[in-house]
């Protein structure tokens, strides 16, 4: 037999023993997902703050942007209000303004060391806290002959006057009874800050209107110097400055200055883990108290600058001693503030008169004030991809885009932000009338690599049918003024809306299934001005390093919506795209009474990029 034969038939011969035994070995199989996966990136991470029931803790938590989960999470003070990163990513340190209102405990700042890159969840490090020198004389207390409310301003007659009771201050009210009504009412039971004081007479703002008139009970103020840390900066790892927004002439506060005042910026020495330095800001008996509500350094550490909203001032203070080097008159409310990556220029928004200033960090003059809309403007960021200040005016319903590569900077857009594509099918709008407010942003995050922005907002929507109680246009919310949050999806170039992420409750992770909307919280809702008794951020954007994922908290919700910015190789079907939402990540359970068994979430407030 030939070679060529013999070879011939060798090759027929192999050919049908792999025939044969192909159902016998492994073949693989390529199955197309429908769901975009984790994305298999190097270790990021976003943090955010959280507030709990008044008066308990809030909390912390971190979040591992690949795995798309929470990885860590700790007890921070009482009312987080702000917080901040270590330029080295090293520690997070947060503010928290409400302890010294009624919590039973002192103001203080709380920093602690992130989750490590790790294939398990390791969580935050032992949390570290700088405590203020806030413990003050004895608590006074009187019983109450009269309570009544006019709107929401409650007036409490007492027997006799509180002896540390003080504007700014805390009131704790117990065992009110109204006539009529069994039991005491927890309408006027709880802790709030007081607004006027008038010998045996004290008034307080109380969230929950239409309250009959009553007596009895006990009016209580406890045994602390409130600072009220409402704000934190740094752009060095050795030191960190926490601004508070302070109380005057508060008894408990044996404080020199012409009225004792609080208001203050600290030092935070890093390596000591102490306060070492404080600079009160006392007011002039003839001038309102300075408060400061933001701050931000230059990245040179030479110019610390504090927004002080009731003097409507910028203060230029010394990073070294907290020297004030030159105040800066601005206009109404100064709100939020940045720095120009190269250091040269600052830029600060007023609320009040809608405003935003170009400083020169050089000699701190005014280089300019231009117009954002009017009266509500409230977030400014600086785009360092392209070089470009976006403002938010809740007001007028738009984001204003700057380009700061002149000076002053030139406006090269105003957005009016679209209103969300609610489906006609997912309402009672049908039966009821429905009616929404106009569209608020409120924050803004832009993608480091120059593509693309995302505008955080939402609009307010009541529905009313005649006979019947107002109502949600959610099918599935009833509380009337419910607040419909959404993301709109700019491209950086042309200023088109590419798409709106929308609705930002995920029906796989929310438990009942959810609509479009939330219930509203009289905590979460904007207050201008700001006070630390209120939530300060309803919703906060942020975008990860690695621009894969952005994050927008919802106070109202108890939730942080997690949006994919692209689309996976290795995924397909429709789910797969870019700009939508990925899921829901709750915030850490309340410490309230539960509701049908289950504690609610605490409110997420503010969010931050790391690493």
């Amino acid at each position: 037999m030939s070679l060529r034969r013999v070879g011939g038939l060798a090759a027929v011969a192999l050919a049908g023993v792999l025939w044969l035994s192909c159902g016998e070995v492994y073949r693989p199989v390529v199955i197309p997902t429908t769901l975009t996966p984790p994305t298999p990136a190097n270790f990021h991470e976003v943090f955010g703050i959280a507030a709990n029931a008044p008066f308990n803790f809030g909390a912390a938590l971190q979040i591992d942007v690949s795995g798309d989960s929470e990885i860590g999470a700790a007890n921070m003070g009482v009312n987080p209000t702000h917080a901040a990163i270590l330029p080295s990513n090293s520690r997070v340190f947060v503010a928290s303004a409400g302890a010294s209102l009624c919590g039973g405990d002192t103001d203080l700042v709380t920093s602690f060391t992130p989750a490590a890159d790790s294939r398990a969840a390791t969580g935050l490090g032992t949390p570290i806290t700088f405590s203020f020198p806030n413990i003050g004389g004895s608590q006074s207390s009187a019983d109450i002959t009269a309570i009544s409310e006019a709107g929401n301003l409650v007036t409490v007659a007492l027997t006799a006057p509180l002896s540390n009771a003080g504007v700014g201050g805390s009131l704790t009210i117990s065992g009110v009874v109204i006539p009529g009504v069994s039991g005491t009412n927890p309408g006027y039971n709880g802790c709030f800050q007081i607004v006027a004081v008038n010998g045996t007479t004290v008034q307080y703002a109380n969230p929950t209107a239409g309250l009959n008139a009553g007596s009895g009970g006990t009016a209580t103020v406890p045994t602390f110097c409130p600072y009220l840390p409402d704000f934190v900066a740094t752009t060095q790892n050795t030191a960190v400055y926490v601004a508070s927004y302070g109380t005057e002439g508060y008894p408990n506060c044996s404080l020199p200055g012409n009225l004792g005042g609080t208001d203050s910026v600290a030092l935070l020495n890093t390596a000591t883990n102490a306060i070492t330095n404080i600079a009160y800001l006392y007011p002039q008996s003839s001038s309102p108290a300075p408060h400061p509500v933001a701050m931000v350094e230059t990245p040179n550490a030479l110019n610390l600058y504090v927004l002080n909203q009731g003097t409507n001032t910028v203060l230029d203070l010394s990073p070294i001693d907290l020297s004030t080097l030159t105040t800066i008159p601005v206009g109404n409310t100064p709100a939020w503030a940045t720095v120009r990556p190269d250091g040269q220029r600052l830029y600060v928004i007023t609320q009040g008169d809608g405003q935003l200033y170009t400083i020169r960090t050089d000699t701190n003059a005014i280089v300019s004030n231009q117009s954002v809309g009017g009266p509500g403007a409230n977030f400014v960021l600086y785009d360092k991809s392209r070089n470009r200040l976006y403002v938010t005016n809740p007001n007028a319903g738009a984001v204003y885009v700057f380009s700061a590569t002149t000076d002053p900077p030139t406006l090269m857009a105003t957005l009016a932000i679209p209103a969300p594509p609610i489906s006609a099918s997912a309402t009672n709008c049908a039966t009821y009338t429905c009616a929404y407010s106009s569209v608020m942003p409120v924050s803004v995050a832009a993608l480091p690599d120059g593509t693309r922005f995302y505008v955080s907002s939402y609009v307010t929507g009541t529905a009313t049918l005649t006979g019947s109680p107002a109502t949600c246009p959610d099918l599935t919310v009833t509380a009337p003024g419910c607040v419909i949050p959404q993301v709109t999806v700019y491209d950086a170039a042309t200023f088109a809306v590419r798409t709106t992420v929308f609705p930002l409750l995920s029906p796989t992770v929310i438990s009942p299934t959810p609509g479009f909307a939330v219930a509203p919280s009289a905590f979460c809702a904007p207050v201008v001005p700001y006070t630390p008794a209120n939530a300060r951020f309803r919703m906060s954007a942020v975008a990860a390093v690695d621009s894969s994922r952005v994050y927008t908290s919802m106070c109202d919700g108890g939730w942080v919506a997690i949006v994919n910015t692209t689309a996976s190789a290795i995924s397909s079907g429709t789910n797969n795209s870019s700009d939508v939402l990925v899921s829901d990540l709750p915030a850490p359970f309340s410490a309230a009474a539960p509701v049908n068994g289950v504690p609610p979430l605490q409110n997420p407030l503010f969010l931050l990029t790391g690493q």
